[in-house]
């Protein structure tokens, strides 16, 4: 893709009862292929033997969902919805009773699909194997554990509208545009959000929390943006999973392995285009060197514990161990991602494309919270990078 960004998408909705003709294998694979690109199963999937049948908890900031059954059970699933209800729940965010859904559920992006796309996300869903399971309830604060607050939010929020090609532009870059802000929901987790959960206006692709990690900015901003990378390495990155510059990790190895390694050629070139035209939005923050005294105690860390992958000029083996000059994500103001592979280690994902495995190991207790912030202000402030200052109580609140 999550009221908060991480909650990659919940692409809801549709009727079997409701399909008045047949559908043609075409209309099946387009279907399919947006389900794809909208990275349905994540969301939708909390049991793999079930897949799309829902049940999966989607942590938000204002406490948990649980995704809905895709398929087409008529009880417990969309089963007995009609093409309408679908359509409603896609473009507007409304249930068949009338209730008002979460965006969570990321209509506000959905709403961008054309109606010839929403039927054949329909046409296909209604294809699935039914399996009856019902989500369990929201776990929401109030007020917004009552949905007739959402009437609320989007008459402040919501924008509703289908994707309106720009004639300057060229088919491809139109092609990424409508995969990247309307079924891929890229905004739901790299746009910054405000206090009720809504993109925050102005800071599109800017970078924002999810999930305990850090989503980057995906402008072109020179430091943390994708200045940096070409159209080849955005392919080569959402393709496979990595390539000469980063590794997935997080939310987003979910996005890779269930989404964007099985899409189109033609499709992911069209998304690098469109995000390679994104020009550099709020100006990057002004960065204060950390004291020489910090830089040698972070150094010492990393000689012990990283220079054997990452090399002493932190250029590492690229494919298999990012490198760490001119690392964007390293570089990005809020340092929760850094921390989370520190604490936590890293698997780099494996995808058709890329088989081979690689790892990093956690250190969450062989460091303290002060070594941490050490090795992670030393790698974010050396070999030319620069980000500002990660202190020890950041990582404190990071290894809960």
């Amino acid at each position: 893709m999550r009221l908060i960004l991480a909650t990659v998408l919940l692409c809801t909705a549709f009727n079997a009862a409701g399909a008045e003709t047949e559908a043609s294998e075409e209309d099946i694979a387009h279907g399919k292929a947006l389900v794809i690109a909208g990275d349905c199963a994540s969301c939708h999937t909390a049991d793999p033997a079930k897949p799309f049948a829902g049940g999966k908890r989607i942590n938000t900031p204002f406490g948990g969902i649980y995704s809905p059954n895709l398929t087409p059970d008529r009880d417990t699933g969309l089963g007995a919805w009609s093409e309408e209800d679908f359509h409603r729940a896609l473009r507007s965010g409304v249930a068949p009773d009338g209730s008002r859904y979460y965006p969570a559920f990321p209509y506000p992006y959905f709403t961008k699909l054309t109606r010839q796309d929403i039927e054949a996300i329909r046409v296909y869903l209604a294809t699935l194997a039914p399996v009856r399971n019902s989500e369990p309830p929201p776990e929401l604060r109030w007020p917004l554990n009552y949905r007739v607050v959402m009437r609320v939010w989007n008459a402040l929020f919501f924008r509703p509208g289908i994707f309106e090609p720009n004639q300057q532009k060229s088919t491809e870059w139109n092609r990424g545009g409508y995969l990247v802000t309307g079924a891929a929901h890229c905004g739901a987790c790299h746009t910054p959000k405000n206090l009720f959960g809504a993109d925050r206006r102005g800071r599109s692709f800017g970078g924002s929390e999810v999930d305990g990690w850090y989503a980057p900015r995906l402008d072109n901003a020179a430091r943390s943006g994708l200045k940096s990378w070409s159209e080849d390495d955005l392919v080569e990155y959402l393709s496979s999973g990595r390539n000469g510059k980063s590794h997935a990790d997080g939310p987003m190895a979910d996005v890779v392995v269930n989404s964007t390694s099985q899409m189109s050629d033609a499709d992911v070139r069209a998304i690098a285009v469109y995000l390679k035209d994104l020009p550099a939005g709020a100006s990057e923050p002004v960065v204060t060197p950390p004291p020489d005294a910090d830089m040698a105690a972070g150094k010492a860390v990393y000689d012990h514990n990283c220079v054997s992958c990452h090399e002493a000029d932190g250029s590492s083996a690229p494919r298999i161990y990012p490198p760490l000059p001119g690392n964007a994500l390293l570089q990005s103001g809020d340092p929760l991602s850094t921390l989370r592979i520190i604490l936590d280690g890293a698997q780099t994902v494996t995808t058709r494309r890329a088989p081979n495995p690689g790892s990093m190991p956690a250190y969450a207790k062989q460091l303290s919270d002060s070594e941490v912030a050490d090795v992670a202000n030393y790698i974010r402030n050396s070999w030319g990078n620069a980000a500002p200052l990660v202190t020890p109580t950041q990582v404190k609140r990071a290894r809960k």
